[in-house]
């Protein structure tokens, strides 16, 4: 269970890049409401264990379209996607070449958690039943209300960009002695530019 849900919860942090209306927000930015109709951007994931000098590194790059499409892309050092289009998740690796769907994974799980992604970036961050938000500076922290969740994650810590609703990295915090962390920085972000259809529906 671990293993697939820690995936699922980097998803769930990065595609909060957008954080329409939210409130903690008002005091720095001048428009406090940004209506998103689709994002793109490019990221790097930093990996940080205790037993590792350095942390490993992975890049892609990820899509939403409004009001649940969603396409999360690996392209290093592993090429695999994770597609939500209207509500039916895939995973897809690669294999000799070929983008072969991952029919291992436990969906069940990991569509409760894309369809929360779409309720955040539809402005519903606040209204959010498993997550409590608190603001240090320009950092929005997310604490976990569930007992079990915590056990995984301890918090996400979404660190806000100069642009009005973006985000400028996103922290996953493992452990309250913080010796496991994953933080993903993201570069290169497109809001409401159009986006292919297919690129939610196939690899």
């Amino acid at each position: 269970m671990r293993f697939f849900l820690f995936p699922a919860l980097c998803i769930l942090a990065a595609f909060s890049i957008v954080i329409p209306g939210h409130p903690a927000m008002a005091a720095e930015n001048s428009t406090t409401h940004v209506a998103v109709s689709s994002v793109q951007a490019d990221f790097i994931q930093e990996k940080h264990l205790q037993i590792l000098a350095q942390p490993l590194l992975s890049r892609g790059r990820f899509l939403f379209k409004a009001p649940d499409s969603l396409r999360w892309e690996y392209t290093s050092p592993f090429h695999s996607i994770l597609l939500m289009d209207k509500g039916r998740v895939k995973k897809f690796i690669e294999k000799n070449g070929r983008m072969v769907e991952d029919t291992s994974m436990a969906m069940n799980g990991m569509q409760v958690v894309m369809t929360e992604i779409s309720g955040w970036l539809n402005g519903h961050i606040t209204d959010n039943a498993t997550f409590s938000v608190k603001r240090k500076g320009k950092t929005l922290v997310l604490t976990p209300k569930n007992q079990g969740m915590r056990a995984i994650i301890s918090a996400i810590e979404l660190r806000l960009g100069d642009q009005a609703g973006l985000l400028q990295s996103v922290t996953i915090v493992e452990d309250p002695e913080r010796k496991s962390f994953t933080r993903m920085v993201f570069s290169h972000a497109l809001l409401n530019q159009p986006i292919d259809e297919h690129l939610f529906s196939r690899p």
